[in-house]
């Protein structure tokens, strides 16, 4: 298993391709995860980067039930979170994607509200988050060359107050220039990646991940 599986094809695809190409796609790919249990009912909100300089995505509606999601529910933002082209409201956590966008250079960010992703998450607050090592699946994400790798997933206490949140996610995404996501306490992952299917092997891969070692946990037999 290689965690240097690239897809050329896919990103100049994505490079090349319309908001409405992209929103097809990641509504499909929000389908799916509904499917997996990793985004229920109106949870989880998914972007796309359309623009650098200046920074504009494509990002879901708010309110959405994502078993049923098309392309006309996302919505063309700016790097301020103001609607420049769609139908309805952004996301409330918009301001995270764009603080993820810009700290990472990511193509795509991704958030999942799994079961075992919110235990977790409760599970490690208080420290602050959890360390993963040992797994051959770690190799899935980007730059993993062993199962030796340790990954740290930092847990930040929720908020409704976005802006903040944000502000306190940044310096810490910031200083570790390794990190592929992060979970909020009782609510969920955010990932990312160069281009939407990266960023969904990133969800693939954690959320198979942070299964493993919740039955570990939760059995009795603690994380590394």
């Amino acid at each position: 298993m290689s965690g240097r599986a690239k897809h050329p094809s896919n990103r100049k695809t994505e490079r090349l391709a319309s908001p409405l190409a992209l929103a097809s796609s990641l509504a499909k790919i929000g389908r799916e995860f509904h499917g997996r249990g990793w985004a229920l009912g109106t949870s989880g909100n998914y972007s796309v980067v359309l623009r650098r300089e200046p920074l504009q995505l494509l990002i879901t509606s708010s309110g959405l039930d994502k078993s049923a999601l098309k392309e006309r529910d996302f919505l063309q933002v700016d790097s301020d979170g103001k609607v420049l082209s769609g139908k309805g409201k952004p996301s409330a956590e918009t301001f995270l994607h764009l603080a993820v966008a810009r700290l990472k250079h990511a193509g795509c960010i991704l958030h999942t509200h799994s079961v075992w992703s919110t235990l977790l998450s409760e599970r490690f607050a208080e420290k602050g988050g959890l360390a993963i090592t040992g797994y051959e699946m770690l190799k899935g994400l980007e730059g993993v060359r062993t199962h030796e790798h340790r990954e740290w997933i930092p847990v930040f206490e929720n908020a409704q107050d976005i802006r903040v949140l944000a502000e306190k996610v940044t310096p810490r995404l910031q200083r570790d220039a390794q990190a592929h996501g992060f979970l909020l306490s009782g609510h969920g992952l955010y990932t990312w990646g160069e281009d939407l299917a990266q960023a969904r092997r990133h969800v693939e891969i954690f959320e198979f991940l942070f299964e493993v070692v919740g039955r570990r946990e939760f059995a009795g037999t603690p994380a590394a």
